[in-house]
């Protein structure tokens, strides 16, 4: 198994945090939120990571080198000056994840998800780690029935960031740069989405004040 961590955002609502630092090594308890990712993935048996890089990538790098610090091996994928968003970020890097179900994470969230626990049915395409909606995000985005992803429609729950991929989810798709979310409506229309609620530690670190609160210990 490998995953990917997705690094290379421009971190704009961090800012001025951000103006040097890029996102996923912002602290957290006196380690980078990158770090908290290398060590639950090695715990859950994957040490060949793939991350993506490009606002302040070189960074990144040199925080991060080979992964041998944490007891995997890092690779990295370059998307130049301009992030290709989440789609065309994973596609860009799919030669690197290999023929086989793969697991990518956004890098700048904060979780004590056990990536050991994901599994990927027969059916499916992909499969998406959902969360109670934040309040920063009452809405949510999708609802899920009997383990499988749907439009969002009275219930609703957040995708977290955490979810398992085959390759075949990427079909039809061409190098560039691309949003995530039209491919999971395709799946879903598809009946290949499927998911889980994970009631655990979760958050976006998307502002100052929530890394603030996670610094202060008011979010778990």
């Amino acid at each position: 198994m490998r995953a990917m961590i997705l690094a290379a955002g421009r971190g704009e609502r961090m800012r001025p945090l951000t103006q040097e630092t890029p996102k996923p090594l912002l602290e957290v308890r006196g380690r980078a939120l990158i770090e908290y990712h290398l060590q639950a993935l090695r715990a859950a048996g994957i040490r060949d990571i793939v991350v993506n890089l490009s606002w302040l990538g070189e960074r990144i790098r040199s925080a991060l080198d080979d992964g041998a610090r944490w007891g995997v091996s890092i690779r990295y994928t370059e998307e130049g000056p301009e992030p290709l968003e989440t789609g065309g970020g994973i596609f860009n890097a799919l030669s690197l994840l290999g023929p086989g179900p793969f697991i990518v994470v956004n890098g700048d969230v904060w979780t004590d998800f056990p990536f050991s626990r994901l599994t990927l049915a027969t059916e499916a395409t992909a499969h998406l780690v959902l969360v109670t909606n934040p309040a920063h995000h009452a809405p949510g985005d999708f609802s899920l029935e009997n383990g499988r992803v749907m439009h969002a429609s009275g219930t609703t729950y957040t995708f977290s960031g955490i979810a398992m991929y085959r390759p075949a989810f990427f079909a039809g798709c061409t190098a560039g740069r691309f949003p995530l979310l039209p491919l999971l409506r395709r799946a879903i229309n598809t009946g290949t989405l499927s998911g889980e609620l994970y009631e655990g530690v979760w958050s976006d670190v998307g502002t100052p004040e929530r890394l603030a609160q996670l610094q202060s210990g008011k979010i778990a």
